[in-house]
């Protein structure tokens, strides 16, 4: 391993001069740094972050809590997220809560213990108003950044989110104006805030359109395919006669439509379907999805630079997205009688 002192001796300086050129002190001359730098690069210098955390109280370490990467959603915002903290001079550890109160607690507790930074986490939701390991996060003050809907529990951090209600309500009103009268909801674990306001925003477009028997139509389907297809079976077994079909998530309308495809049913001829989301497939699935696009990679970017005004010692305000619909082939107007 080369050392400091082995670059000093190559260059004939001395080991301070050789790190202050390396931290790119004022006090020495350009062509001293330059000649320095280019010498440590040839002898296959590495610096020691840690040594240099150790001396700065800083470890240059993001932490990153999600649920998994297999989520779609996810994997768009960590790139975002990744790239912005990488020009920043930042490094993200990635963990997995598995969308379990009990393994999010443990791995908050691990990143504490490596000292990071800053932590950005997507919640795992819980009824609880109160979790311990946010508490000690705001204890510690520790700058945290949620990826996001804030809940009860996590109400005392900047989040990141998408505006739900509004985006849901454009989807179902996009149903309403090709002449559907019936429409059926297909929710997400309704714990999740996120889930709440897609719900909400199906429900306020079904008042305003005089549906006010909105909720009848409504099925608890969660947020994965399999999810989806158990609740397409159920509204298939049912004979609803409702003419569209709105899902709070892409993976859960992918399930049910795939499902109902394979019972016989045409899209958007007999059905037409809504997702949420605009994960990569739903473009490409057996019938284009007509879905809402979350501002993924926006989302990603903005919660790097919340995080940068926090690390900053500055404040750092809530933001809250607008999402736009994606029109595709799976919506079109009723079949009539």
């Amino acid at each position: 391993m080369v050392r400091l002192k082995d670059i000093a001796a190559a260059a004939g300086v001395s080991t301070m001069t050789v790190s202050k050129a390396l931290r790119d002190q004022p006090d020495l001359a350009a062509a001293t740094k330059v000649r320095i730098r280019e010498l440590a690069q040839r002898m296959g210098y590495v610096p020691d972050i840690s040594a240099q955390g150790f001396r700065s109280r800083k470890t240059q370490m993001l932490g990153l809590v999600i649920s998994t990467t297999t989520n779609p959603v996810n994997a768009r915002i960590i790139y975002s997220l990744e790239e912005r903290a990488f020009e920043l001079g930042y490094h993200l550890l990635l963990m997995h809560s598995l969308n379990r109160p009990d393994r999010e607690e443990e791995v908050l507790r691990r990143l504490m213990q490596r000292r990071v930074d800053g932590i950005f986490i997507s919640p795992v939701y819980r009824y609880e108003t109160t979790a311990p390991v946010y508490q000690e996060l705001i204890d510690r003050k520790i700058p945290t950044v949620l990826l996001g809907h804030r809940a009860p529990f996590c109400h005392e951090f900047a989040a990141v989110e998408t505006d739900d209600i509004a985006a849901s309500q454009a989807a179902t009103r996009h149903l309403i104006e090709l002449g559907h009268r019936r429409i059926a909801f297909f929710a997400g674990p309704l714990v999740a805030p996120w889930a709440q306001e897609r719900l909400e925003g199906y429900r306020r477009a079904c008042r305003e359109a005089g549906l006010t028997d909105g909720d009848a139509w409504v099925y608890h389907a969660g947020a994965t395919l399999e999810e989806g297809v158990a609740a397409a079976l159920k509204f298939a077994q049912d004979r609803s006669g409702a003419t569209a079909l709105q899902c709070a998530h892409d993976l859960v309308a992918i399930g049910a439509a795939d499902a109902l495809l394979n019972q016989g049913l045409r899209i958007p001829e007999d059905l037409s379907v809504v997702g949420f989301g605009n994960i990569l497939v739903s473009e490409y699935f057996r019938v284009p999805l007509t879905t809402v696009r979350q501002p993924k990679l926006r989302l990603g970017a903005i919660a790097m630079d919340l995080m940068a005004r926090l690390l900053r010692g500055e404040a750092a305000e809530s933001r809250r997205l607008s999402a736009e619909l994606v029109i595709r082939a799976s919506s079109g107007p009723p079949s009539k009688p």
